[in-house]
């Protein structure tokens, strides 16, 4: 469509070219008519038809020339002004100030008028990733100084003398804990930057969907029999072209959450649906559940929704953003639909091969 319009403008500025340019030559001939007839009709002059003709033609062109002339005079200061105002945006953009807003009263038409606005638009976005990389550098910072902080907190107990061996396993275990958080959070950034990447390939194999998530569950089943959850499983036999491995994460991050967030004696089911061209799994459970606000953010990088859900484990707010990511790569979506205190239900759709 954009290709489309493009095409029309061009054809539109060059009618309106050719336009101009027959105003102007008939404008100009027409004086040099009336000009050499006024001339003549004062004074007489003994030529050829032939050559008044020739007078007439080139005094019409000079004419056309010198109109053209005033007209380069009177525009070229101002497409000037225009090209000196777009080389010092670019410049202040280049130093990373992207607060630039060229031509506010829309002055400009035509194509500097669009290039005018492919640059406020460049700024604009640039701004945007601009913010969102310093929102990513804080987030960042804030998730590393926690356990950073707890770190040098409980080295510095350990220096003191008089600790039992029982106080010094206790904050070693809590140093450890902190260590292997902040690994879980470096680890995910790398996989979340992977993900991101324009290279990123795919390596895609059919396998039975159904089996990798009874062997998801299986490999859960110490957290979710500590917690005493009831698990329901609805798995027809289902064939995918997908990541295995990549997939694999998907699920054990939504089932990880699931068993996470549902109090003990709850209930979490598993189920496979299908349609023409894609396959639907379903991980809901009747657990805590998500604020209607939450579940607008609850995807984005080191968002952790409310303090009912995040006071109940130490997560990096990166899983759920590693597992649209991977969804998207293969082409699927997910979605969430959650109300507090009655569950979560998640619903990842991939396409059929």
């Amino acid at each position: 469509m954009k290709r489309r319009h493009s095409k029309v403008g061009i054809v539109f500025r060059f009618a309106g070219a050719i336009t101009m340019l027959f105003l102007f030559s008939g404008l100009a001939f027409s004086l040099a008519y009336w000009l050499t007839r006024w001339f003549y009709s004062h004074h007489e002059v003994a030529l050829p038809e032939y050559l008044l003709q020739l007078v007439n033609w080139a005094l019409g062109i000079l004419i056309l020339i010198l109109l053209a002339g005033t007209v380069n005079l009177v525009t070229v200061p101002k497409q000037r002004k225009v090209w000196i105002e777009m080389m010092d945006a670019l410049k202040l953009m280049a130093k990373g100030n992207f607060n630039i807003m060229l031509d506010r009263d829309k002055k400009y038409h035509g194509q500097i008028g669009e290039f005018v606005q492919s640059i406020n638009d460049m700024a604009h976005e640039l701004k945007q990733v601009e913010l969102l990389r310093q929102e990513f550098i804080s987030n960042v910072s804030h998730e590393i100084q926690s356990p950073l902080t707890s770190i040098r907190g409980f080295a510095s107990t350990l220096q003191r003398e008089g600790l039992s061996p029982e106080e010094q396993r206790h904050y070693l275990s809590i140093i450890e804990k902190e260590t292997t958080r902040l690994s879980k959070i470096s680890d995910n950034l790398l996989k979340l930057t992977t993900l991101e990447s324009e290279h990123q390939q795919l390596d895609l194999k059919r396998y039975r969907l159904d089996t990798q998530l009874e062997s998801i569950v299986l490999a859960c089943e110490p957290q979710w029999l500590e917690k005493e959850l009831e698990l329901e499983l609805e798995l027809e036999e289902t064939t995918v072209e997908a990541n295995e491995e990549m997939i694999s994460q998907v699920f054990v991050n939504l089932l990880h959450n699931a068993i996470k967030f549902t109090q003990v004696g709850g209930s979490i089911k598993i189920a496979i649906h299908h349609s023409p061209n894609e396959v639907t799994v379903m991980i809901a459970d009747s657990g805590i559940g998500i604020s209607k606000e939450d579940q607008l953010r609850i995807f984005e990088r080191f968002y952790k929704g409310d303090k009912q859900r995040t006071r109940t484990a130490d997560g990096s707010g990166l899983g759920l953003s590693i597992v649209q990511k991977i969804v998207e790569l293969h082409h699927g979506a997910i979605k969430v639909d959650s109300q507090l205190n009655k569950g979560s239900s998640f619903e990842v759709t991939l396409p059929l091969p």
